[in-house]
């Protein structure tokens, strides 16, 4: 016999972690996946003394390679198979392209597209199985180009693109896809991308368990994309009017100011 479970990647800190506590508090069997093994193992212990099921601290870095295959052996060993996949693991980096790392840009592309497709290729077949779902975390910053953190920006698109298409793939088998978008979130993001949240930020932030909540919501509502708060919601609508060459303009000044 197999047990169902939630597998959800970057649950150490930030939205990843209150998705944790959200899953684990509606009942989920979670297994938490991240590099840190000591922050996995504290936030099971945490739920767990919430009444909730202790979920399964995984430690992995995704990025590297042949780490997903080793997940998905070490999943099956454990007798699981997973119902719901919540692709949350990312990170950004501020600055232009050019001056930035080369390796550090390319390995935000491996985790943030490369690990989120296989995990969704690798589980998919269970989550079709059990009509689960799959919410992958995106961003608002998937709408439009970013000069001054081109490759996060393009990384995101790509996430709230493939979200919708196999969204339109799966529709017949019953699972759910959700692209979550979320504004600036004060999390450990913005210190490891190398910025300082500015005013717009401040205009767009939502906490990481209102996202998490909206998120959870939106998956088990089988809504499309969700937009946590008012004024990220308003973006992709006004973004209709404004011509892409005022767009890029004003991300690119927005960037600017915030390094």
């Amino acid at each position: 016999m197999t047990e169902r479970v939630t597998l959800i990647t970057g649950a150490s800190s930030g939205i990843g972690l209150e998705l944790a506590r959200i899953f684990a508090a509606k009942g989920h069997a979670c297994v938490l996946v991240a590099r840190r093994a000591d922050r996995l193992s504290e936030l099971a212990e945490i739920i767990a003394a919430t009444g909730a099921k202790k979920p399964i601290a995984i430690a992995c870095d995704l990025a590297a390679e042949g780490a997903i295959a080793r997940l998905a052996e070490d999943v099956a060993a454990l007798g699981f198979e997973v119902e719901y996949l919540v692709n949350n693991a990312g990170f950004g980096l501020a600055g232009a392209a050019l001056t930035l790392d080369r390796a550090q840009q390319l390995e935000m592309i491996d985790l943030n597209v490369r690990a989120l497709t296989d995990l969704t290729l690798r589980f998919a077949d269970s989550i079709i199985r059990h009509r689960g779902g799959i919410l992958n975390v995106a961003s608002i910053a998937a709408f439009l180009p970013g000069p001054g953190m081109a490759v996060y920006y393009a990384t995101k698109a790509f996430v709230l693109s493939y979200t919708e298409a196999m969204r339109a793939e799966l529709r017949k088998s019953g699972v759910r896809v959700t692209a979550l978008c979320p504004g600036p979130v004060p999390t450990e993001f913005q210190s490891r991308a190398g910025f300082v949240p500015g005013m717009d930020s401040k205009l767009l932030t939502v906490s990481a368990a209102d996202v998490a909540r909206a998120g959870y919501e939106g998956l088990m509502a089988n809504r499309q994309v969700v937009l946590p708060g008012f004024a990220v919601r308003a973006i992709p609508f006004l973004l209709r009017f404004v011509p892409r060459a005022w767009a890029l303009a004003a991300v690119a000044n927005v960037q600017q100011r915030r390094r």
